[in-house]
């Protein structure tokens, strides 16, 4: 009698009596108890009723928590029932936990997750990606409050990079120049300021790679033309392209994060007019065009192109060249896009916003001066359009109180995060805070809290899947109906003005960003159709549309879809981007190229670029669009696809699931 007990997984082990005691004891204790003797007295209870119930054999853990409530109950001690069923439902989910864990880690190890398209498939990777899970499983368990972590969960709302929730921050405009002409240490000794353009190149690199390893997110330089150019002026332009050609192999090569990716780098040119940043400007732009070793396109960096008039944008102006030289290495390689300095919300600012690859933009500051370098995100939070439309069953009042309410939450939740961000040392980043990258670091010392540097980064709510939302409250989507689209308008407006109010509430940089949501936009569908059904227009899909987008499978002109995206990048102050598809690389038709860039500009965006397919058969160097499966010229199979995905390059096979379908669908714009 008492002797074994039988586990959840069905194995027998001793029974132990006095885990029942230790059990109600710390639930008592929970609710201020301390009376151990009553513990010992109320597991006699259990215990008799176990020998009442099974006669004192064949029950399992299950039936004695299931004695030990409602002992609990029936001897009057509610309130340490409660605490005991609280307890057991957080082993429960703490034991599911570990499960779903195990089961994450079982198929890490037979493929890498596709999550992110710029993670390979190495052992690396893959050890990267178990971290990855764990930490995921902690943060939800065990440090997210609990209102937080169900939201996230259930899809209300996604919140970006959980494996680093407490870890580390996102992005940073680096100020390169300040480290090049200072000296830096990335933790083995001082490197001193170079001396020629090779030797700047290589450091650039290397502090890119630095400070990825103390970061989440993307690595950017916002005046790499400006910075670099007093390493250039007394060199040839043939020492020049060579530094560039290095920092481009570098950057395709140098993989960081545990050697599972490359640094996810942008660099921002096309304003400097000084004789040495025209020739960094230059030099970048012919040897991204020339492409790699084989003439590969290149994946980083992202190169932006900052257009203004007065220094770059007609011919009468100082860089016009340049602009016309990045318009054609665009219609070759996709990059560089494009960033327009005269758009009604960065014109204030001159030619000094900076933009990331990932459409990141960081300028305004509550705390400081409005500048965009040594500042970047501290983490952002997307709200799940679609499912609010559907919530409210077509009625736009009960979609602007869901709307409502669920911003709100999501702003509390990345103040949480923010304070978990607070408490981090510089000891914790030792580049980007110890070697002084972010703004109002530089008078902390190794063990001090960096809150205040990063009061000066952003804080960003974005949302996916407008396209969605507006055909489940309208029945059509904002590229098919004026109507949808002034409805679009509104509700992104609304959004961001929500945000704006809790800048206020906070006192912190809240900001509104058209997510870039890469493995979120097929885990929103599925979560929302297993709850809704197949819905036509809305949840029959693999993914939502991302932020504003109008969907990619819908006919539409580029003059269309440029002017029905521009409004909405003004009201997305931390980011925004847009494309135009091509069928096939421009590279012989710059105007059409300069028509639509142009176009870009004057239907106020901030940030766009063109698509287009770039094939390229490893065994022949053939190429172009290579529709079929094996290569026009050679035969071979073994064909590089390179797409952009979320603004990055990216190489097709690195794709996920949902993103490969949105791929399949994309329809190129007619002229």
């Amino acid at each position: 009698m008492f002797e074994v007990i039988r586990k959840r997984d069905g194995r027998e082990a001793s029974f132990d009596p006095s885990k029942i005691t230790e059990a109600i004891f710390k639930a008592a204790k929970a609710e201020g108890g301390e009376d151990r003797q009553k513990a010992l007295e109320l597991t006699l209870e259990v215990m008799k009723v176990l020998g009442e119930e099974f006669g004192g054999k064949g029950f399992s853990v299950e039936d004695v928590q299931d004695i030990v409530e409602k002992v609990l109950i029936e001897k009057g001690h509610a309130r340490t029932a409660k605490a005991y069923i609280l307890y057991r439902a957080e082993r429960t989910r703490y034991r599911e936990g570990k499960s779903d864990l195990m089961d994450v880690v079982e198929e890490i190890l037979k493929e890498t997750n596709r999550e992110n398209a710029n993670v390979g498939n190495s052992p690396s990777a893959k050890m990267l990606q178990i971290a990855s899970a764990a930490s995921k499983q902690y943060y939800l368990d065990r440090l997210i409050a609990p209102e937080f972590a169900e939201a996230h969960r259930s899809g209300d709302i996604h919140i970006h990079d959980l494996d680093f929730y407490g870890k580390t921050l996102n992005c940073v405009q680096i100020p390169l120049g300040q480290l090049l002409q200072q000296g830096f240490s990335n933790g083995h000794g001082y490197i001193r300021p170079p001396k020629r353009p090779a030797s700047a190149a290589a450091l650039a690199a290397i502090i890119l790679q630095s400070s990825q390893n103390d970061m989440f997110g993307g690595q950017s330089f916002p005046f790499f033309d400006r910075d670099m150019a007093p390493f250039v002026e007394n060199a040839s332009d043939g020492e020049t392209y060579q530094a560039m050609e290095a920092l481009i192999y570098n950057l395709n090569s140098m993989h960081s994060r545990a050697g599972a990716q490359v640094p996810f780098s942008s660099l921002n040119i096309g304003a400097d007019t000084s004789d040495g940043g025209r020739s960094v400007a230059k030099n970048i732009l012919l040897a991204y065009d020339a492409g790699l070793g084989n003439g590969e396109n290149p994946i980083f960096p992202n190169i932006i192109f900052r257009v203004k008039e007065g220094i770059n944008l007609n011919p009468e102006d100082p860089n016009y060249d340049l602009f016309q030289l990045a318009m054609r290495v665009a219609a070759k390689r996709m990059n560089p896009t494009f960033s327009f300095m005269d758009s009604s919300f960065n014109q204030q600012f001159g030619s000094d916003v900076a933009y990331m690859g990932c459409r990141t933009r960081v300028i305004g500051n509550r705390h400081g001066e409005a500048v965009t370098e040594r500042r970047g995100n501290l983490s952002f939070t997307t709200v799940n359009l679609p499912r609010l439309a559907l919530k409210s069953k077509g009625s736009l009042g009960e979609f602007y109180r869901l709307l409502e309410s669920t911003v709100a939450l999501a702003c509390e939740q990345l103040y949480q995060r923010y304070r978990v961000q607070a408490d981090l040392k510089v000891k914790d980043m030792p580049f980007v805070m110890g070697q002084r990258l972010y703004l109002g670091s530089d008078n902390l010392k190794s063990c001090d809290p960096i809150k205040e540097a990063i009061k000066h980064g952003t804080l960003s709510v974005g949302f996916i899947g407008l396209a969605e939302t507006l055909v489940s409250l309208t029945g059509k989507h904002h590229g098919e109906s004026d109507d949808s689209q002034a409805i679009g308008i509104s509700i992104v407006q609304f959004m961001s003005r929500l945000v704006e109010k809790a800048a206020e509430d906070y006192d912190l940089n809240y900001t509104f960003i058209a997510t870039p949501a890469e493995g979120l936009s097929g885990r929103f569908i599925k979560l929302d159709r297993e709850q809704y059904g197949l819905i036509p227009g809305v949840t029959d899909g693999e993914y939502y549309t991302n932020s504003f987008h109008i969907p990619v499978s819908y006919d539409i002109s580029y003059m269309d879809k440029i002017s029905k995206e521009g409004p909405y990048h003004k009201y997305t102050n931390a980011g925004h981007i847009s494309y135009v598809e091509f069928p096939a690389p421009p590279i012989n038709n710059g105007e059409a190229v300069q028509a639509v860039v142009k176009h870009m500009k004057n239907s106020d965006m901030g940030y766009a670029g063109i698509n287009f397919p770039i094939d390229f058969c490893e065994s022949c160097r053939y190429l172009g669009v290579i529709d079929e499966d094996q290569c026009p010229q050679c035969g071979s199979r073994e064909i590089r696809r390179v797409r952009r995905i979320t603004g990055y390059l990216s190489t097709v096979d690195r794709f996920n699931d949902a993103k490969v379908v949105e791929l399949r669908n994309r329809k190129a714009h007619c002229f």
